[in-house]
């Protein structure tokens, strides 16, 4: 992935879809390198609650009471559209653990 792209706009928050085409959660936060020399790129995406620590009240909740930040490395970005599209599975990448926890709760609920 090579192409410029507004991170704010074009990535961040945007729902994680594995090479299966299921939604395995959103992008919470991404890692950067080299910003202070000036060629600022992103290395991975994080996922999950520790990286909610910025976003008011809840998110600080959030993340006292959670347990680990996945990093996707940049590399495993498939393609980027409406959806960040990735090229290995939810289950290779750990991510969806909390989708798996919750289904028992909701999927006796129709249409869920």
């Amino acid at each position: 992935m090579s192409e410029e792209l507004d991170l704010g706009l074009g990535v961040l928050d945007h729902q994680l879809v594995d090479s299966e085409g299921r939604r395995c959660g959103n992008v919470d936060d991404l890692e950067l390198e080299g910003v202070r020399e000036g060629s600022p790129r992103v290395v991975a995406i994080l996922v999950g609650p520790p990286v909610w620590r910025g976003r008011g009240w809840l998110g600080r909740v959030a993340s006292t009471f959670a347990r680990e930040t996945v990093h996707i490395p940049w590399e495993e970005v498939e393609k980027i559209d409406s959806a960040v599209h990735l090229k290995k599975t939810a289950r290779e990448l750990r991510l969806g653990g909390g989708d798996d926890r919750a289904r028992r709760w909701v999927e006796w609920i129709p249409g869920s």
